[in-house]
């Protein structure tokens, strides 16, 4: 494998199939790129000479994807992960774009953070980051942040992180605020007093392992008290990592009232439950927790309904000690950029989305909630470029993992889904 930052000029992507679900485009056809923007879909320009040609027949040319929640670990937790390996690593998956949630250490809720994290991203990195910036001062949930001079230094969205707001009336003045900016508000639903010191799903496994556990009203009721400081302020949220059915419902019965709410869902929970937490899997520990069989359909027919609007990886690298303490010392999370595109396409095989539906998850889909002009090809737009073998079979591990951390539950599991190819504006970054 071998990345390279080429010149971001004459280039054309033969004989692929391109996909486009923002445009409604699904051919085969060549794509020109010139100057990092697209120029051209079909036949070239006239006078279009390209540097360089990259064949893609039996390929599948799509945007760039676009994750709305990969820690990258830096800056303050460098031993796990670095800005520079974990773009490397998105690189790798045919991400483009990530959003950088604000539990960094400091946390981003001074601008300062947010450009440091954008100019490390332009400068070592291979995808483009942006940072989401904290809804609270420390994410103490006590003080509003300075949201529009986060806005200013480059974040698209504010948020709490995984850190619940305990005190609503805070929550309250935070969504009034952000809406005088016309900034998302990303949510992570979990009532703190319900959810505290909880390690797994609250059922039948969780009392079978002597777990405490995370009853599903953890996450129903935030939701209900989310959805209704929503409703009042006229605010913009969306909420960041559903994991019950129960949520989706409520989700639905909201945006039918014309509540200003979407939602994305974690890949992982798309196909674990609870069962994964056999033999005290570390590797299967994440917050919000694996749920039931039950709940697993339902965030499957939320996605089908559209309902859920995005696919993320929400993306946690760990060291490979964070995963080897007893199960209630271990750190929750999955290093899950490069199994976003593969487990997101055994959707298509499992019947759950079409192609362009499941690839709209990754790339259109995530971009309109951050109001970013990405995920799309047409003549004019950043020329962020995915070109993966939907064929092509390839099992995670230490051996095959780019990023720094290799705690995945899917470790040896075969993947069906292998990007070859990514541009970030015009650019090659990753080749295989």
């Amino acid at each position: 494998m071998a990345e390279s930052k080429a010149d971001g000029g004459l280039l054309s992507i033969r004989g692929g199939r391109v996909v486009d679900p923002g445009n409604g485009i699904d051919t085969v056809a060549d794509l020109h790129i010139a100057d990092g923007r697209v120029v051209g879909l079909g036949p070239a320009p006239p006078g279009f000479a390209p540097r360089q040609v990259i064949e893609a027949v039996g390929l599948v040319v799509c945007p760039g994807l676009v994750d709305l929640s990969a820690r990258l670990r830096q800056p303050g937790l460098e031993h796990k992960a670095t800005i520079a390996s974990e773009t490397r690593a998105a690189a790798a998956a045919g991400i483009t774009t990530l959003c950088c949630p604000p539990d960094t250490q400091p946390p981003i809720d001074t601008p300062a953070v947010a450009q440091l994290i954008t100019q490390m991203a332009d400068e070592r990195g291979q995808a483009r980051v942006l940072p989401v910036g904290a809804l609270t001062r420390g994410l103490s949930g006590t003080q509003i942040s300075e949201m529009a001079a986060l806005a200013i230094a480059g974040c698209p969205v504010v948020g709490n992180a995984d850190r619940p707001i305990r005190d609503t009336r805070v929550l309250r003045r935070a969504l009034e605020y952000a809406t005088t900016y016309g900034l998302t508000v990303f949510l992570h639903p979990a009532d703190a007093y319900l959810s505290e010191g909880g390690l797994v799903h609250e059922g039948l496994v969780s009392t079978r392992m002597g777990l405490p556990g995370i009853p599903e009203s953890a996450e129903t009721v935030a939701v209900a008290r989310d959805l209704a400081l929503a409703e009042q302020t006229g605010a913009r949220i969306h909420f960041r990592g559903l994991s019950t059915g129960r949520a989706t419902e409520m989700l639905a019965e909201a945006r039918a009232r014309g509540v200003a709410v979407s939602a994305d869902v974690a890949a992982h929970q798309l196909f674990l439950t609870e069962d994964d937490l056999a033999g005290f899997n570390a590797n299967a520990h994440v917050i919000p927790p694996l749920r039931t069989a039950a709940d697993r359909e339902g965030l499957r027919r939320a996605l089908a309904s559209g309902g859920i609007a995005a696919i993320c990886s929400d993306h946690q690298p760990h060291e490979a000690d964070a995963k080897l303490n007893p199960f209630p010392q271990s750190e929750p999370g999955i290093s899950a950029l490069e199994t976003l595109l593969p487990l997101t396409l055994n959707l298509v095989r499992d019947g759950v989305l079409d192609l362009a539906a499941a690839l709209a998850c990754l790339t259109c889909h995530p971009a309109d909630v951050l109001g970013q002009p990405l995920g799309r090809l047409q003549v004019g737009s950043t020329a962020d470029v995915c070109i993966f073998d939907p064929e092509a079979r390839w099992c995670p591990g230490a051996d095959t993992l780019i990023s720094r951390g290799h705690n995945t539950p899917f470790d040896g599991v075969e993947m069906q889904g292998q990007v070859h190819w990514t541009l970030l504006a015009g650019q090659v970054v990753f080749q295989r």
